[in-house]
Parts: C-alpha cells; structure tokens; sequence
C-alpha cells in the first residue's frame, strides 16, 4: 500500500498506518513470500528466468492449505467454540451469531496466512464471452479507526451479503441503469479459499427483483427441483430418500502456445482463435501428438507442474494431465465431485492455466478452435445422480441393491431417454457457443444431432422393460483375449466407449462430450437438471393420478426411444435419418439459442422454478449478444490484419494485393450490414452467415498470399511458429 496516495488523513494518521502496515508485514510475511504472489513483471520476459525454474513440492504437500473446510477450518473455528461440521450444515447462514464466529475464525486464518482482503466471487451472465472469467470487487479488511489506528475487522455480515454495481454485466433487460444495484450472497456449498493476499467467498448475483444476474443462482434452483423430484418419485416406489445430488467430472482441454508469438497475433489476443493462417507442412499427421511424451525439459510441463500445484492448494483434485489429438493441446482432469464445487474450480482452474503460462513464456488458448485445421478443444462433461444417502441413480447393480426394488433403475432410464428426446433442444442450446459453430460434427467432437449412446445390452434390457419383461440389469464383463500367457487378464464392460455421441452411457454415468472448452458449465448443468426434475416430476403426476410406474415408464420409452442411437454419430447418412425420426438436429448455434424462450421450454423452466419467463427471454437476449460481440471481434481482428500486415507484406513482397483489399471491404460491409439490423435475433443470424461463409472465403485468399509470401516478409506469426512450443527445436 502507498500511503503517500491515502488522502484525507492527517500525517500523524499516515504515520500510524505505515507503522501497522509494517509490523503486520513482518509479522505475517506478506507480498512476495505468499505461496500465490504475482512474480514481478520483468519475470515474464526475462530470459534469465529459466522455464524450470519451478521446483515442484511433494504432491501431498500442502493440499486444500488455501481452503476454509476440514482440518484448515476446524483448527480456527474451535477457537470459536464451532467445527469444521458446522460448514456443512449450510443453515449456518441464516444465524447471525454463528456467521460472526465463523468470520472471527475465517479472519484468524487470513491473518496468519497474509491475507488482507476479501470478495464475493460470482459467475456473471456471458462468462464464457469472457473466456470462462468470473467477477468480484475486493475489499480490505483493515479498518481506519478516528484515532489514526488501525484493525483487521471481518464480521458475519461481510461473508454474508455484499453489493456491487451491476449495470455493466449483461442483463438482457432484467435492470435499467437506474436500478443499477447488483446483490451478493453467500454459497455455503461451495468453500472460501484464497488466492494471492485475498478472500474469495463464492457467491451468487442478483437484481433487487431477486432475479438471477449469474449463472450459478439457476444452476442451484435446478440442483434443488431435481432432489426435491428424485424423493418424490422414489418414495411414489417405495425408497425413501431425503433427496439426491449431482456430481461431475470435467475434462479441461487447451492449448498452450509461445507468448512472444501469441503477442504478434491480434486475433488471439482479442478473440482466442486465429481468423487467418495456413497450415504448415506438418499439422495433425499421424496424431503423433495424442498421449505423446511431454517433453520433461521443456516450459509446457513446467506449467503445468506448476498449475497442479496451485491447483493442489486450493484442494483441486487435478488427476491427469496429458497430451490431446492436436499438436500444442493439452488436458488436465481432476476427480468427480459436487456439481456446484467442480464447477467453481474449473473456473479457478481455468484462470490459473493463463496466469501461470504467462509465467513460463506461453500463452494458454481455451476456445474451442484456436486453429484451423486441426482439433479444437472440448470439456467433457462427466455427469451423475446419487441421493443423499449414497445410492447411485445410474449404476443398476448399486441402485437395486440399496433401493430393493429392480423396477426402480429401469425407471431412471426411461425419465433420462425421454428428456433427452423432449428436451434434445434445449440441450444444444446450452453447448452453443461461439467456438462451438467450428467443432461440433467436425470429426472432432460429437454432431449437432442429440441423441444418446446406451450400448447393446442396455439398449436390448430396455427394450426388453418396455415390452414388459421386467428384470434386473446385469452387464456382463467380457475377457479380452490378448493372445499372450505372460499377460494380465483385461476384462471389458458390456459396452465399448462411442465417442460419436454428443450424450454416451457409461455404467454409471452419462458424458455430455459436446460442450466447449471456454465454457461455464453452469448452464450445462441446469439444463440437465432441469430436465431430469421434469421428467421426475410428470411421471409422479401419472403415478399420483393412479397409473404404475412401470407402466408410465415402458410408455415413454415407446414415445421417446428414437432418440436412443448406438451407431456412428459421424455416419453422413445421420442427421438425415435424425430428421425423419423427429429427433433434435439443429446445426446452428444462433437457432439453438432462440429456443430458449420456446413454449414448451419457458413452461418446463417456470414449472420447476428454474427460470422466469423474464429470465429465459432476458438470456436468450444475452446469448444472441454473446454470439454477435464474438463476430464483430473477430471480423474486426481480420479487417485490421489484413490492411496492416498481409497487404504491406504482399506489397513488399512485390504480389498483388487487391483480393486483400476487396476481402476486407467484403467484410467490412457485410458487418455494416449487421449494425444496420435492429432485431437481436437477426444480427445473430447474419453474423453466422459472416464467419462461416463470407471469413473463411476471404480468409482462403489471405492464407494463398502468406503460401507466395517470403518468411521474412510475413509479420504475422505463422502456423508453424505458434503449433510446435513443445516439439524438436520450437520446445
């Protein structure tokens, strides 16, 4: 802190400050000892600061030290007279007195770790505009008392609430600038953890309507309808639960590229992908890439060792690391967990990934297809039920054992194949973003077609349960024969893994393979969620009104089974037989957002509390913003590298440059042409229209020159300098 820039303090009161400020320096080891401390800026450009320079702890060392739970949080709450159990019981937060004691402890814990600050932390609309980003205001806990002294204050109220502007979040309508406050509460579920010299306290966002302004409010009204329709339904079958809770497993790809290239790239710097370039001589040949060694002496595995490890201390359980399909792509996983926790830390775990490749020299690329001709980047989203008493919903062995009922799992799996058929729309409109429009059906991720993947014996059970043969499901485990004696025996599942599908079966859980790697998986989520309550919820309303759940099951089923598809999805043949069966295609991303204010889904959302009729037309609103903000970047990224790299370059180089010139007039005028369109709705469209058709042939003609143009003439970096970080002579 610079007290000389503290104003409207006596210089007695300034004195004191420094004084406090220097005692708790010493004391509590703040700045630069802090496990998280931002390195100065020349270490990112000094060469002397070697890529491996990182020394790597013992793994086990100082795991979750960062995060208030467990041990960490019970050591400071018995101070308090409380424990660690008193975080999981989220009721605390409507206790006044407890909130205080746990801010006592809380503050106690910063203190002795130098930290001196504290925010909110919330997901706002569009997060995946801002590359997955979230959004806080951090406050100081110290507090200037009259006297000229000072004190670290931190009460339950300051955990509890908090308020910010909201007027410049995307809204959709939902606020006027003159109601421009935004409201911050507390997620219990979800811990505080810290980061660098501060207090992060994950939170949700809110309108003074108490409308959602975030993505995390609607992700928790769809976890709690589908627990309050999981017992309802279970008890109608005789298995009485308190309710039931989602857990996922995220597989975070990306690429990490050279920064001192990055720099010399607009568009990857203001869009996350290249809008020009050629291919080099070698690309994606061979895959020589996927699970390939990473070069132990080069910076990507030093970032990446170093990622794990903030990672670890923020008690992220990252499991695997390794390399993807493309060259210069990467993936780390962690483990299963809570919904609303994995989707906190893959936001955090995405920050990381770009703050610490700036340390060693790169530059870390999260959209899903930064380049083109070669894979794009997903995050597979692995997901499953479980009710509070541990009995997992999709796994048919553990469900009949702790259930007691064989009906029960068969059951399950009609509601999900139903809503996936009645609801296939909407789940593409929740994998519809921007960088999605490159990947989806490209032979790299799943079709824009919405189907599920269950395999031949569960096809064949189910099937078998419609026709009303009811009996529990016992997959067989099938022996691999390997043909040498010297060699363990390998037992398969029942079913092979289909990467082809955007929703595969897996045993025990289900993976939604089709959304995109910049992406909040918030939404994902509460589109899943929502889902699986409804279908819950209808077949309870049949079961209410006297009809079997058997029966009610084996009906849907009959209805809804088409959208069962076990071949493969990359198959030409298939969106047309999808389209002949009625089953959901809908190829562009711009008309999957506009289904979210369609009928039968604004019904579906407010009868589960999910989403207001407002909120579904406001997001709507917001997406198509998104997706028309994204083209206008980029658009403007190509119209600028054109006129003030490729054409100087061209003209150097002595080749003609007026299919330059005539393609960034074309572009320039067709996004005229979309400022001049009012409707929402129809700018998105004709921005589609812009960066699938009218960029790509301009971009053909760009990507021909730089073939004829001299290297040394080139001033934008080249495919081959930003593809290779970590291969041969480019490590």
């Amino acid at each position: 802190m610079n007290i000389a820039r503290v104003r409207g303090l006596s210089r007695i009161a300034r004195i004191a400050i420094a004084n406090a400020l220097s005692r708790i320096d010493t004391q509590l080891s703040i700045g630069p000892n802090r496990p998280h401390a931002v390195p100065p800026s020349s270490a990112l450009t000094d060469p002397s600061v070697s890529s491996r320079s990182f020394s790597q702890p013992h793994l086990s060392a100082g795991f979750g030290e960062d995060v208030f739970k467990g041990a960490i949080a019970d050591k400071f709450l018995k101070e308090q007279g409380l424990s660690a159990a008193v975080l999981d019981d989220p009721s605390w937060v409507k206790d006044v007195a407890t909130a205080d004691k746990i801010a006592k402890a809380v503050l106690t814990w910063c203190l002795s770790k130098g930290v001196t600050n504290f925010c909110h932390w919330f997901q706002p609309m569009a997060a995946t505009f801002r590359h997955g980003n979230t959004g806080q205001v951090q406050m100081s806990m110290l507090e200037f008392n009259r006297d000229g002294t000072t004190t670290y204050e931190l009460k339950g109220k300051h955990i509890l609430f908090g308020e910010t502007d909201g007027s410049s979040y995307p809204n959709g309508g939902m606020r006027a600038t003159h109601t421009a406050g935004g409201y911050l509460c507390i997620d219990p579920s979800s811990p505080m953890f810290l980061r660098d010299d501060a207090l992060f306290i994950p939170a949700c966002f809110v309108s003074y309507e108490g409308k959602a302004l975030d993505e995390k409010t609607p992700l928790h009204r769809a976890h709690e309808a589908m627990s309050k329709q999981t017992a309802r339904l279970f008890k109608h079958m005789g298995f009485e639960v308190a309710g039931a809770v989602n857990n996922i497993g995220l597989e975070q790809e990306l690429f990490f590229i050279p920064r001192e290239a990055y720099e010399r790239r607009m568009d990857l710097q203001f869009t996350g992908r290249t809008v020009l370039g050629k291919m080099p001589a070698r690309g994606q040949e061979g895959c020589d890439h996927y699970m390939a060694p990473i070069n132990v002496q080069g910076k990507v595995m030093a970032c990446m060792k170093e990622i794990q490890t903030q990672c670890y201390k923020l008690g992220i359980p990252l499991k695997t690391r390794h390399r993807e399909v493309a060259p210069n792509q990467y993936e780390f996983a962690p483990e299963f967990g809570s919904v609303i926790t994995q989707t906190d830390q893959n936001l955090v775990v995405m920050q990381i990934c770009e703050e610490v490749a700036a340390k060693h020299d790169l530059a870390c690329l999260l959209q899903e297809k930064p380049f083109a001709g070669v894979n794009g980047s997903g995050k597979h989203n692995n997901w499953s039920i479980s009710t509070l008493c541990g009995a997992q919903l999709l796994n048919p062995g553990d469900l009949t054992a702790k259930s007691g009922n064989p009906e029960l799992f068969p059951v399950v799996m009609a509601a999900l194949v139903a809503g996936v058929d009645s609801y296939g729309d909407l789940m593409r409109l929740s994998i519809a973003s921007p960088g999605n429009d490159f990947r989806l059906g490209a032979m790299e991720a799943p079709p824009s077609v919405i189907s599920t993947y269950l395999g031949t014996q569960m096809t064949e059970y189910l099937t078998e349960f419609m026709n009303g043969n009811v009996f529990e499901y016992k997959p067989s485990v099938t022996p691999i024969p390997l043909g040498v004696d010297s060699l363990p025996v390998i037992n398969a599942p029942a079913e092979d893994r289909n990467r082809t599908s955007p929703f595969p079966y897996g045993g025990h859980r289900f993976e939604f393979r089709a959304v995109g790697s910049t992406q909040n998986v918030s939404l994902v989520n509460t589109v899943l969620d929502s889902m699986v309550a409804k279908m819950f919820s209808n077949i309870s309303d049949r079961i209410e009104a006297g009809e079997s759940a058997v029966a009610v099951a084996q009906e849907l089923l009959k209805k809804h089974f088409k959208a069962v598809y076990n071949g493969n999805g990359y198959d030409p043949e298939w969106p047309a037989k999808a389209d002949a069966m009625g089953v959901t295609r809908i190829d562009s991303g711009v008309e999957a957002i506009n289904k979210f204010v369609d009928p039968k889904n604004v019904e579906m959302f407010s009868s589960m509390g999910v989403f207001t009729p407002e909120e579904c037309a406001a997001r709507r609103e917001i997406l198509l913003e998104l997706y028309v903000g994204t083209v206008e970047m980029e658009v403007g990224c190509m119209i600028d590298m054109i006129n003030q790299h490729a054409i100087p370059s061209a003209k150097a180089a002595g080749i003609n440059a007026s299919g330059l010139e005539k393609g960034a007039k074309e572009c320039a005028a067709a996004i005229a042409k979309v400022h001049a369109t009012e409707d929402a709705f129809e700018q998105a469209k004709l921005c589609r229209v812009l960066r699938l058709e009218t960029m790509v042939n301009v971009r053909k003609v760009v990507d021909d020159v730089e073939a004829a143009c001299p290297a040394n003439l080139w001033t934008m970096a080249t495919y081959k300098e930003l593809l290779f970080v970590d291969t041969g002579k480019h490590r």
